[in-house]
């Protein structure tokens, strides 16, 4: 609002000495209007949590996309092996068919976030009925668990004007990442613990997928790469905490349902 009130006193002043001049800042504004939504880090339509503000050596860990049947039982007994919490930021459409994984990440003592139903990449362009719809069809399966996600992550980081208000309206906020490796949900997992070690700095909130990667035989790879992870955050001085304890806030909350 305030940015916009700026670009239109700009064009105005602009349009004082040459009418063509106004075009220049409302040009810039719109153009960052189209860019904004796709920078993670940054809150322009809503307030966005991409990272701690502790001051502390520690970090957050989270995954993405799943449950998988082929990942996140592997996962849970490294998570276990590291004495790690982690949130995973599940879908509506996997956790539906795979009620007992969501059961098993609850009993270890892990998190659970809300990432719409089905994962659309072009979900920030629908409109807000569709918008509504992918995340309380998510948030109503997750109450048969017990759970209430507070925390929102829009799929691929993408926000745009609708959601802040649809998000506040349901007592939820928008949580993105501030470190990842771009491995395109372990379509691309060359390197994967050299990149988020290179990156990974106090304070970050630490995006890892939980999903099967294209070919079976680098589910082994991908859980190595994990693994290698989250020792060498260690060796980093870099301490693994739970996501609520390093934003200060709940990333779920518990509610009566039925458990599956």
């Amino acid at each position: 609002m305030i940015l916009g009130l700026l670009t239109f006193m700009l064009a105005l002043i602009f349009s004082v000495f040459q009418l063509q001049w106004a075009a220049l800042p409302l040009s810039v504004f719109v153009l960052f209007c189209l860019v904004a939504p796709f920078c993670h880090t940054k809150g322009f339509f809503l307030p966005v949590i991409n990272r701690g503000n502790t001051g502390r050596p520690v970090v957050s860990v989270t995954f993405d996309d799943g449950p998988d049947p082929a990942t996140t039982g592997p996962l849970l007994q490294l998570l276990e092996r590291h004495a790690v919490k982690a949130v995973f930021f599940v879908t509506g459409e996997n956790a539906e068919i795979n009620g007992s994984l969501i059961s098993a990440i609850l009993e270890q003592g892990h998190d659970i976030g809300n990432h719409s139903f089905h994962h659309d990449p072009f979900l920030m362009l629908r409109r807000s009925g569709i918008l509504v719809r992918e995340i309380e069809a998510t948030q109503t399966l997750l109450h048969r668990f017990g759970i209430s996600p507070a925390a929102f992550r829009p799929p691929v980081g993408i926000t745009n004007p609708k959601l802040g208000d649809i998000l506040r309206k349901r007592g939820m906020y928008c949580l993105t990442f501030s470190c990842r490796a771009n491995d395109y949900g372990n379509r691309r997992m060359d390197g994967l613990s050299r990149k988020i070690l290179k990156k990974a700095k106090p304070d970050d909130i630490i995006l890892l997928h939980d999903i099967r990667p294209q070919r079976a035989i680098d589910t082994d790879i991908w859980l190595h790469e994990v693994d290698l992870i989250l020792s060498g955050l260690k060796n980093k001085g870099l301490q693994v905490i739970p996501l609520a304890e390093l934003i200060a806030q709940p990333v779920m909350v518990r509610v009566s349902g039925n458990r599956s």
